[in-house]
């Protein structure tokens, strides 16, 4: 006997533009992100006197790589899916081109964005630790600010930017070249 689970359809969307969609979601993730990175990055801070940038258990690297790599993959897969989702319902105005391998598009598109940004990420750690002494404090409190602050970045850029991406595959609707 098979056991097969039925797949549950996606909530009904709001006819809307792909701006304002967008707009939407990109508040649903700055918030969040900005907020629990903040939180996660001060409690994880044992001492709040003082962090370096790769010694030690309580260092900036150990809290800022993981999450540049992994927010974009999470955010690239998530708003494309929501995208194609909310094309396939015809709540934006775009519809989505039958040829397009979505699978592939995400997967290769969220290991891009993720492998780029943590590269980045760590780039500019290594540049601050040789630019600075190797013996510089940090202030754990501002590193918790600046760890918050570049999550909202994140997740404004890796909101708009996997849907430039998919411009290309996406079309205007002739319902809503009427509607115009």
């Amino acid at each position: 006997m098979k056991f097969k689970i039925k797949k549950t359809p996606p909530k009904p969307l709001k006819k809307t533009t792909l701006n304002r969609f967008l707009r939407k979601r990109m508040i649903i993730y700055v918030l969040p992100n900005v907020f629990f990175n903040f939180i996660i990055a001060y409690a994880s801070f044992n001492e709040l006197g003082y962090t370096h940038f790769f010694a030690g258990n309580q260092c900036l690297a150990r809290l800022t790589l993981p999450m540049a790599i992994f927010l974009p993959v999470v955010l690239t897969i998530d708003i494309i899916k929501r995208i194609t989702d909310a094309a396939e319902q015809h709540a934006i105005e775009f519809a989505v081109d039958d040829q397009l391998n979505l699978k592939k598009l995400m997967t290769r598109l969220s290991i891009l964005h993720g492998l780029i940004t943590g590269s980045l990420v760590f780039l500019s750690l290594m540049f601050a630790q040789f630019i600075l002494s190797e013996y510089y404090k940090l202030d754990a409190t501002a590193m918790a600010v600046l760890v918050g602050i570049l999550a909202g970045l994140l997740s404004v850029l890796f909101t708009y930017l996997p849907v430039w991406r998919l411009r290309k595959y996406l079309y205007r609707t002739v319902a809503s070249l009427d509607t115009n």
